[in-house]
């Protein structure tokens, strides 16, 4: 995952919807179908696609986040199809919707861009331009969460943290991080982003240090993806929307990150070659000159779509 910027007018929320048109146009989003938005954050894409869905369709978002739900709910409450609401990871969509009665979906979609407002606003510590708590957890209430940044950092091995900076971040001097970082809890314990990145600034060099991009961006990435299990969720939750979905239907999925993007290559490569599925992007979609000019945070963004025969 990365992030992304909101600025247009009602959709304050923090997320701008990256590869809107594309989406849309890729999904072909139907009357009465269901539509299953794995990352509904601020509802961008949502409300865009809801008007095609029409008064028989249904609407299922997925978000770990309250308050984006509670966004979301706000921001589709003229929406005529019915409207599913899920306060759950993607990675446990088809025992939710089990649940609920929901077997099937006629077209998902995987946004796995991280919104500003957890950026910057959620108090969790994602930003290391904030001085917060030491946590990167995507659930908004962080007291029913056991597993945090700060576990990380105070509690494992240096090699294995090592281990995920350079994994994750592909941060190169994860191995002078990870050293500093045991020294230092040596002595106190890490709590917040300012003593982290404090801890990060001393371990790389004076020309990392003051580079164009901040030299804790690399080991934040790091930290969150470990915290969240994102590469493992998003694996997860493929394998459930493709078993969800019905024949004819499609997937779409948004990546900001090269580990993400091969998970999806991957998946839908294999679907292809076992005849089960066809490629509808057999390079991915990205962003066009205008589209990074106005939100530059989307310009790692790709696009795969891929239809289920």
């Amino acid at each position: 995952m990365t992030e992304n910027t909101e600025k247009k007018k009602g959709e304050n929320f923090g997320h701008v919807s990256v590869l809107l048109q594309e989406v849309i146009e890729g999904l072909s989003v139907k009357n009465g179908e269901t539509y299953l938005d794995m990352t509904i954050n601020g509802g961008g894409h949502a409300s865009a696609i809801c008007p095609l869905l029409g008064s028989k369709g249904v609407l299922i978002g997925f978000d770990q986040d309250k308050n984006a739900l509670a966004h979301s709910e706000k921001r589709l409450s003229g929406c005529k199809a019915k409207i599913v609401l899920n306060e759950s990871n993607f990675r446990h969509a088809k025992k939710v919707l089990a649940e609920k009665g929901i077997a099937k979906a006629d077209k998902i979609l995987f946004d796995l861009g991280l919104s500003s407002n957890e950026l910057e606003t959620s108090g969790r510590g994602f930003s290391f331009k904030k001085d917060e708590p030491l946590l990167m957890t995507f659930a908004a209430d962080p007291s029913q969460v056991t597993f945090t940044a700060k576990d990380i950092v105070n509690g494992w091995e240096e090699e294995n943290i090592r281990t995920i900076l350079a994994g994750y971040g592909d941060e190169r001097f994860a191995k002078s991080i990870a050293r500093k970082i045991v020294e230092v809890r040596g002595m106190k314990s890490i709590e917040t982003t300012t003593e982290l990145v404090e801890v990060i600034r001393a371990a790389v060099p004076g020309w990392y240090r003051n580079g164009k991009i901040n030299c804790a961006t690399k080991t934040f990435q790091a930290l969150r993806m470990a915290v969240n299990d994102e590469l493992e969720s998003l694996k997860d939750g493929l394998r459930d929307a493709w078993e969800i979905l019905n024949s004819g239907g499609r997937i779409a999925v948004i990546s900001f990150h090269s580990l993400e993007d091969r998970i999806v290559k991957r998946y839908f490569k294999e679907i292809s070659q076992e005849g089960e599925g066809v490629l509808l992007t057999k390079k991915p979609i990205v962003p066009g000159e205008e589209e990074m000019k106005n939100n530059p945070r989307s310009r790692s963004a790709k696009l795969r779509i891929i239809q289920k025969k």
